[in-house]
């Protein structure tokens, strides 16, 4: 039997749910002035822009996300609660992380010596205020231990499948071996606003007092009513440059944004707003299959039936350009006629979606029908007019 490449240019309708992770890139449209980037369709996993998104950075207070998702993984287990009360520390760990020429230690909640601080307070330390020293006590309140800490955070790293990021402290201080990059950062912030959403609305508040301090939020995107943000992170060091770590809804859609290595506060607020616009404005959502629908038949070879029904195994929705959807093609490839026999559920075709500006997603179309194979007679006559007729498939 000679087997033919059987390929199909075919119409899709239909409607479908969410589907994995996407490794899938639509060729870049945009330039950003950061030195990194990512934009991510959050409920696809689609990358709508992406500027050395893998590359080793320094994350600054960004990194200090990994200190909150731990707290909150502590919060969700029942392990802490937010009016959880807390000691401070004498000489508190947090500060040996300083500019020892100026004596600064960034960025504080203002936590003294002696005080009582609950989990909740510590929280909103270091999401509102980016509080260095709030890292610490944080660290200590859980672990017991600042360096115990730091290695929680990279386990839970690893879990999260963070391949590009190592962690030295809490709080994101500069460090040769202190790294994230915007993927990863990217990554981290989704599983924040999806695996915790009773604690994730802490990254939203625009302001909080401790000590007698107010400070407001220092995501000035959070103020600006042209997209609505919901958090999560900024960051800013001599070595990294001016970051932000953001996430944004419209019309049901949550969009996850990381700019890093900006050149001041309004750029990174400026660029950051700029580039949610664009991600809301120029693409959508599409459901593209639902699981089980008939997608197309294909030919078969020595079945007691002449053809089977190619499905859809899963739902799949995909984020695109909505000028490039109108010329979107589809595809059906299979190595046909398919030998018999065949049972339901086996893969046996491909559907290839294309589109400009995207690469080739394929995905798998399984039998719908068991067919069984044919014998004697029937299939000597069967194989003997397919090889004087070939096949009459496409």
């Amino acid at each position: 039997m000679k087997l033919n490449k059987s390929l199909k240019i075919i119409a899709l309708t239909g409607v479908a749910a969410i589907c994995g992770m996407s490794t899938s890139v639509y060729a870049q449209t945009m330039t950003s002035p950061a030195k990194q980037a990512i934009l991510i369709e959050a409920s696809t996993g689609d990358i709508l822009f992406e500027k050395n998104a893998d590359e080793q950075m320094t994350p600054s207070s960004m990194s200090k996300l990994m200190t909150v998702y731990i707290a909150f993984q502590q919060l969700k287990s029942g392990s802490l609660q937010l009016d959880d009360e807390f000691t401070v520390e004498d000489n508190p760990t947090w500060r040996r992380w300083r500019n020892t020429s100026t004596n600064d230690t960034g960025s504080t909640m203002y936590v003294n010596a002696g005080d009582t601080v609950t989990i909740g307070d510590l929280l909103r330390g270091i999401i509102v205020q980016s509080g260095n020293d709030a890292c610490a006590q944080l660290a200590l309140a859980i672990a017991g231990d600042v360096g115990v800490f730091v290695d929680m955070m990279n386990e839970e790293a690893a879990n999260l499948g963070l391949t590009q990021s190592n962690f030295m402290n809490t709080n994101g201080w500069p460090d040769p071996n202190h790294y994230m990059s915007a993927r990863d950062i990217a990554t981290l912030s989704h599983a924040l606003s999806v695996e915790f959403p009773e604690y994730y609305a802490i990254f939203a508040e625009k302001q909080f007092s401790y000590a007698g301090v107010n400070q407001p939020n220092r995501n000035r995107l959070l103020y600006r009513d042209r997209v609505n943000t919901d958090g999560l992170k900024t960051g800013h060091t001599e070595a990294g440059g001016y970051g932000l770590a953001s996430s944004a809804i419209m019309d049901d859609r949550r969009l996850v944004l990381v700019v890093n290595g900006m050149t001041s506060d309004n750029a990174r607020i400026n660029e950051s707003e700029r580039l949610l616009n664009y991600g809301f404005r120029n693409f959508g959502i599409y459901e593209m299959l639902k699981e089980g629908q008939v997608i197309d038949n294909a030919n078969v070879w020595l079945g007691a039936a002449p053809t089977v029904p190619l499905i859809a195994e899963n739902d799949v929705t995909l984020s695109m350009n909505r000028q490039a959807r109108r010329n979107m093609t589809a595809k059906v490839v299979y190595d046909g006629p398919i030998a018999a026999p065949i049972a339901k559920g086996q893969p046996v075709a491909t559907l290839e979606l294309s589109a400009n500006g995207m690469e080739t997603k394929s995905y798998p179309l399984v039998a719908g029908a068991d067919v069984e194979s044919i014998g004697g007679f029937s299939r000597i006559k069967a194989a003997f007019g397919y090889m004087l007729m070939g096949s009459s498939g496409e």
